[in-house]
């Protein structure tokens, strides 16, 4: 079996870059945020330009956090501008590599199996990685990083940890300090087994760093010489990806994940509040928000018949989040029958008097329309009136956009339904 490479590229300071560029303004060089203006202080910064990571100012700050003595342009959030360069950016990806061998890890990363077209190409892995990476630069402006491995975990650690040590430069339009780290096995245990902190590698987040340092493990080679049953003891059936990545193993190609197919599925829609609400208000967001879900589910043909609720309440009471699931007695995409279990729910788990913050509602067991079950009391006719009823409505918002056709709740005034329509993922979502 041959060697496999894998390259991992990571467009950098994405959002910040997109808005230089828009600007005409050199991404290494201007200092810029993402943020929205008409938010306090306190909201985080979606991204920071290259010379502002430079200055020491992190990735995800809050905006009262950048140093006063930083001067810097703010750049409203527009979401679709970015998926729109995304879009083009892995134009540019296929002009090299096939589909099959490309995996969209997120907006502004890939991994990519490049195994055969190094031989095609007569290329060596870092000569194909650089060739894209300037295509990028000259077709979009945008900057970009690499990480090449033997196997996806340790292409991305190569990204993620070897590559940050190559800082952007003016060097970086001649193709001569393009950041591009490479791992195998024997040069990731060699370079990286006593690397601190922990969390700099992929899958270890505080918690589990903070689970480890208690038995006194605080680098990738200890994990190595650790106990095997305590730590299964500790983290279940994780330890085993633990203990592979401590040692710079990876079993998943890209074929497993492209043939990968979920057991299971669900729709979901969160939201975090402008400000704390009271029950009552935030009964109709939830009302809003298992309405726009039916019509999710209308669209795709779809129907669910369970629901999960999560609400947070607001930081000020100290109070754990209510959490809650239940079973319907129908299998459906009915607005009318699902917002009822919906609000039925909240009712039930959600403290009348604390103030509510954050709402997170799941549709589960998401399947084809054509296991749509009745119970007893259910009107089949009646259910079928209202689907059609809901394929009007998108196509009516399909032809003249989101906001066209609207319910009486979404005009009351903490409905956030309207606002949410202009939004990707939160954000504003304009081009211009």
């Amino acid at each position: 079996m041959c060697q496999k490479t894998y390259i991992c590229i990571d467009l950098k300071s994405f959002y910040a870059s997109v808005e230089c560029v828009e600007r005409g303004l050199d991404p290494l060089t201007t200092n810029l945020v993402v943020a929205d203006p008409e938010r306090t202080e306190k909201t985080i910064c979606l991204a920071v330009s290259p010379s502002m990571k430079r200055a020491g100012v992190p990735g995800r700050c809050r905006v009262f956090e950048i140093p006063p003595n930083i001067k810097y342009i703010m750049a409203p959030p527009r979401m679709q501008l970015y998926i729109d360069y995304s879009a083009e950016i892995y134009g540019i990806y296929l002009k090299y590599i096939a589909k099959e061998d490309i995996h969209p890890y997120s907006i502004d990363e890939v991994f990519m199996d490049i195994t055969d077209y190094l031989s095609m190409y007569r290329l060596t892995a870092e000569e194909l990685c650089r060739k894209m990476i300037l295509d990028v630069l000259e077709t979009t402006g945008i900057t970009a990083a690499a990480g090449i491995g033997t196997n996806l975990y340790l292409a991305k650690i190569a990204l993620d940890i070897t590559a940050k040590h190559v800082e952007l430069s003016s060097g970086f339009r001649k193709g001569t300090a393009i950041p591009i780290g490479t791992l195998d096995e024997e040069s990731y245990q060699k370079t990286l087994w006593d690397h601190k902190p922990l969390t700099d590698f992929w899958r270890i987040g505080p918690g589990t760093a903070r689970r480890l340092e208690r038995v006194g493990i605080h680098t990738m080679k200890e994990i190595t010489e650790a106990d095997e049953t305590m730590l299964y003891h500790l983290f279940g059936v994780d330890a085993e990806l633990l203990i592979d990545h401590a040692w710079g193993r990876e079993s998943t190609t890209m074929a497993d994940i492209k043939n990968y197919k979920s057991k299971d599925t669900s729709i979901s829609s969160g939201q975090v509040l402008s400000c704390d609400y009271s029950f009552e208000d935030g009964k109709l967001i939830v009302e809003e928000m298992a309405d726009l879900l039916c019509l999710e589910l209308v669209d795709k043909g779809l129907v669910t018949s369970s629901i999960t609720l999560h609400v947070g309440y607001s930081p000020r009471s100290g109070r754990k989040s209510a959490h809650g699931t239940t079973a319907m007695t129908l299998t459906t995409s009915s607005a009318r029958a699902i917002i009822s279990c919906a609000l039925n729910l909240y009712e039930q788990i959600v403290d009348q008097y604390t103030p509510i913050h954050r709402v997170n509602l799941s549709f589960n067991h998401v399947m084809d329309e054509l296991y749509q079950q009745y119970d007893l009391f259910t009107d089949p006719a009646a259910l079928e009136r209202e689907h059609q009823l809901q394929k009007v409505m998108l196509d009516i918002k399909e032809k003249y956009g989101k906001n066209a056709i609207l319910k009486g709740m979404n005009l009351q005034k903490n409905a956030t339904t309207m606002e949410r329509n202009q939004q990707i993922g939160g954000h504003k979502s304009g081009t211009n």
